[in-house]
């Protein structure tokens, strides 16, 4: 694992890299071999798994799997790898409920149901997720069946809320926030769904087709919850508002801005 940490230096993590991925090859959890490695042979496989990482390929790709709040999700080419800084949309979501239950949830530009499933695991809610992306949908749909989730979680495609009518206590997007010019680490740009990344020349396409659609989504009492990049509170905050939403910013786990929690100010 030292050694093939030692060529991940291209990874904001290469030791914990390492780990998981020898835990893949031997099929145990990381723990085990945290705490007893002595009790293990490198497996064969080990460097074939090394061998991808070095190609950039990210390390939930290969194992096929990536834990988000308190689910594991099965995610793989096409669908867009969880990150904890999303987990920012559930702290969120749970200070604006504080104590009680959404009883439905909306979660638009889904992927593997991240958001949706999540929010399901947290509450006793009845979730629809949306998204463009057959393939992502397809993962959506394995990871709520094998989270017993089937009969809460619905999937449909479409863009954004175009198809959607009526309302949600809580609805939930990590919409492309990406400038088309930005640059990326290689794992994510030569891996990762262009389309769920990148969002025009200034980041903000999809924010605005958003910011129009909300107001008549959020149910009375309710909120939508919507990531950010970590420089576009301000724009962000402007669309909403011009809609007549009222926003708070909430931080990620870096302190850097990250999800910004719209309402319309009607109450239950």
């Amino acid at each position: 694992m030292a050694a093939a940490a030692a060529q991940f230096a291209f990874s904001a993590t290469p030791r914990l890299d390492a780990e998981i991925l020898m835990a893949h090859a031997l099929s145990v959890e990381r723990n085990a071999i945290l705490l007893d490695p002595d009790r293990y042979a490198v497996p064969a496989t080990f460097a074939a798994l090394v061998e991808r990482r070095l190609n950039h390929e990210p390390v939930a790709y290969i194992t096929g799997t990536r834990g988000f709040w308190s689910i594991d999700l099965t995610v793989g080419p096409g669908a867009l790898v969880p990150r904890a800084d999303s987990e920012t949309l559930l702290i969120a979501a749970q200070a604006h409920f504080a104590g009680r239950a959404p009883a439905t949830v909306l979660d638009l530009g889904t992927g593997p149901g991240t958001l949706l499933l999540a929010a399901l695991d947290e509450w006793p809610a009845q979730g629809l997720g949306v998204d463009y992306s057959p393939q992502a949908l397809d993962y959506a749909r394995a990871n709520a069946a094998a989270l017993n989730m089937t009969d809460r979680a619905r999937f449909i495609r479409g863009s954004w809320a175009s198809a959607i009518v009526g309302q949600f206590d809580l609805i939930l997007a990590n919409p492309p926030y990406i400038a088309t010019d930005e640059q990326l680490p290689a794992e994510v740009h030569n891996h990762e769904p262009h389309a769920a990344l990148f969002a025009g020349r200034d980041g903000l396409d999809d924010y605005r087709i958003l910011a129009a659609q909300l107001p008549a989504l959020i149910a009375p009492g309710g909120a939508a919850v919507i990531e950010i990049g970590s420089t576009q509170a301000e724009p962000v905050t402007a669309l909403l508002e011009a809609q007549g939403l009222h926003v708070a910013l909430h931080h990620d786990y870096g302190n850097n801005p990250r999800a910004l929690v719209a309402t319309t100010g009607i109450r239950r």
